[in-house]
């Protein structure tokens, strides 16, 4: 890396202004996805209730931002396109911030990349315009403008020509303008969102209307506009407080998973961040109900004092850092956990969703009369539908008790069949419930046992020989500052000098256990999440073994009241509506919904 000659001493420059706005403009904007995001947080601060974007090839030709929020004044202009100008703080207290922007960096540094215009109109005054190219202000002129900021960007890049080689195809910038946009019409659902494409074939890429009403119900619906209507069909509502953090937002039932973490919305004080100590909270909160491979859905909020909580510690303000993070991660991991107990049996409606569409018939051939019809010759008494029924039958049928339960009473319903001796048919006042008779058992079992655990305790066994992990002194510190919450899970460790641990306990329902290993599993995830769970999986993992060979097997017949039974304790035991690894454990079909396969409807 060091490209200077032997024996020459390198001499120290101070860089004019234009390079200044370079390599800020190189922190700050990536993409044109980044221009349109600090434009658009600008808006934003300035009490916009409608914000219109437009770009042309992808935000690299042209990101026109356009917003009917207090404008700027003409004496003003000039001074926003200087570096560390702003209208947002004093500069006495960097801690003490209510709005998106405050470094006063992004129009001088797009101004110093792109070609930019700004246009705006303050109430009660003439409207001015400003341009700058490639760091070159012009002078302030008289504009055309009923109110509000007209901010347009032509040309990003076009005095770096070498960060446009790093850019993506137009559609993948458009891809990332759009999810940009959708990120902050959630944290905003007050203000309406318009984004156009205005290439070759104009045409409205994203939209959503401004909500009304209270807070909650206003975020619910522009969610349901962002998201669609399957993830607030499916989402509960969060509201948890602590030590001055208020955390709301909606997150989705474990049934309603994703294969990738591309759905976690997290916001702090109304601004979108990616944060892996709330990112790993969110994973924390569903690692008993998920499987490793699926991950959650969800759109949180944090509010709290600004003075509990840093921006300014990443270029592009998309990272925040807590004063406290245990309390932020805290919040996150017992509010959800509270809210997806509350929900009780509930699994996603999207499940009976598949379940329908694999019950419909697939299309078929123009109607062929039986005048029409060739001959099949000899016709086998047992219609082929039926065949293996017929082989191997595997159904019974519940004799109605002398006491009938009202399914009206009961969101299970009451048995009414069991067929393939594993599924249990119920009746409900809406419909009908297929449920999996092992996995709902089973989870039935697996929290019995989470239950008894959590009163008891992990029972933990005594190592004859501790073994004595070597560890970095910082690797050390980390260990021992959750050594008490390991403890509560038979993992008993303590300090063997400055770089290395004693592991005296293990859990003893884990058996023999490769201590360094686990030690070093706990570190990594310390590493990339901020917290560990990693004992507790390994724990609940055997629990969750033992519930399995502790339940309801496929392939046993189960009386009526056996079957009503096992409804009713699903009922009552929160998570019962999926089995250990977010499979659900019953589908609930509607009845208009069969009305409609067989075309009563």
């Amino acid at each position: 890396m060091n490209s200077h000659a032997p024996n020459i001493r390198p001499v120290i420059r101070q860089l004019d202004e234009a390079a200044i706005n370079r390599i800020a403009a190189g922190e700050v904007v990536e993409r044109p996805a980044s221009a349109v995001k600090e434009l658009v947080e600008n808006a934003i601060d300035a009490g916009a209730t409608r914000v219109a974007i437009d770009v042309a090839d992808g935000g690299k030709t042209l990101i026109r931002v356009t917003d009917d929020g207090c404008g700027i004044a003409p004496d003003d202009l000039p001074l926003a396109l200087a570096r560390h100008a702003t209208s947002k703080i004093d500069g006495t207290d960097l801690l003490n911030i209510h709005t998106f922007g405050f470094r006063g960096e992004a129009l001088p540094s797009l101004g110093a990349v792109g070609r930019l215009t700004i246009s705006s109109r303050v109430s009660g005054q003439t409207a001015a315009e400003i341009s700058v190219s490639g760091g070159t202000v012009s002078t302030v002129k008289p504009a055309a403008l009923n109110g509000g900021t007209v901010i347009t960007l032509r040309d990003l890049f076009y005095a770096t020509p070498a960060r446009l080689k790093f850019l993506r195809t137009d559609r993948a910038e458009a891809q990332a303008i759009t999810d940009v946009i959708k990120r902050l019409a959630m944290a905003e659902p007050f203000i309406r969102f318009e984004l156009r494409e205005v290439s070759n074939d104009p045409r409205t890429v994203f939209k959503v209307e401004a909500q009304s009403g209270d807070i909650l119900s206003a975020l619910k619906g522009r969610l349901r506009d962002v998201l669609g209507q399957d993830f607030t069909d499916n989402a509960i509502a969060i509201d948890a407080e602590r030590d001055g953090l208020h955390l709301t937002g909606f997150a989705a039932l474990p049934t309603y998973s994703r294969g990738a973490a591309v759905a976690q919305f997290l916001y702090v004080n109304g601004r979108p961040v990616k944060d892996k100590v709330l990112t790993g909270a969110l994973r924390a909160a569903y690692f008993d109900f998920l499987s490793r491979d699926r991950h959650p859905v969800a759109a949180l909020f944090i509010d709290c004092d600004p003075q509990l909580v840093d921006v300014n510690v990443h270029p592009a303000k998309s990272e925040v850092r807590f004063r406290d993070p245990a309390i932020a991660r805290g919040l996150i991991v017992s509010g959800l956990r509270h809210a997806l107990a509350d929900a009780g049996h509930r699994a996603s409606t999207t499940v009976a969703g598949a379940t329908l569409d694999a019950m419909r018939p697939e299309p078929t051939a123009p109607r062929v009369y039986q005048m029409d019809r060739p001959s099949l010759g000899p016709r086998d008494p047992v219609a082929s539908g039926f065949a293996e029924m017929a082989q191997d039958f595997s159904a019974q049928v519940v004799e109605t008790p002398a006491v009938v339960e009202d399914p009206r009473d009961l969101p299970l319903g009451v048995a009414r069949g069991q067929v393939h001796e594993n599924y249990i048919v119920a009746q409900t006042a809406t419909g009908m419930v297929i449920v999996d008779q092992h996995a709902a058992h089973e989870r039935l079992v697996y929290e019995k046992l989470k239950r008894q655990m959590a009163e008891n305790g992990v029972a933990a066994q005594a190592l004859l020989i501790p073994e004595i992990v070597s560890l970095s002194s910082g690797d050390c510190a980390r260990l021992l500052e959750i050594a008490d919450d390991l403890a509560r899970f038979g993992l008993g460790i303590e300090a063997f000098g400055g770089d290395a641990i004693a592991v005296r306990e293990t859990p003893a329902i884990l058996g023999e256990v490769d201590a360094k290993a686990m030690i070093h599993d706990i570190l990594d995830e310390l590493a990339d999440l901020g917290s560990s769970h990693s004992v507790q999986a390994r724990v609940e993992a055997i629990l969750s073994r033992v519930a399995c060979h502790g339940s309801i097997r496929s392939g046993r017949w189960m009386r009526a009241e056996e079957m009503n039974a096992l409804l009713r304790e699903m009922e009552a035991t929160p998570h019962s509506g999926q089995c250990n690894h977010g499979r659900p454990t019953y589908v609930e079909l509607k009845l208009a919904d069969i009305e409609r396969l067989f075309g009563r409807t």
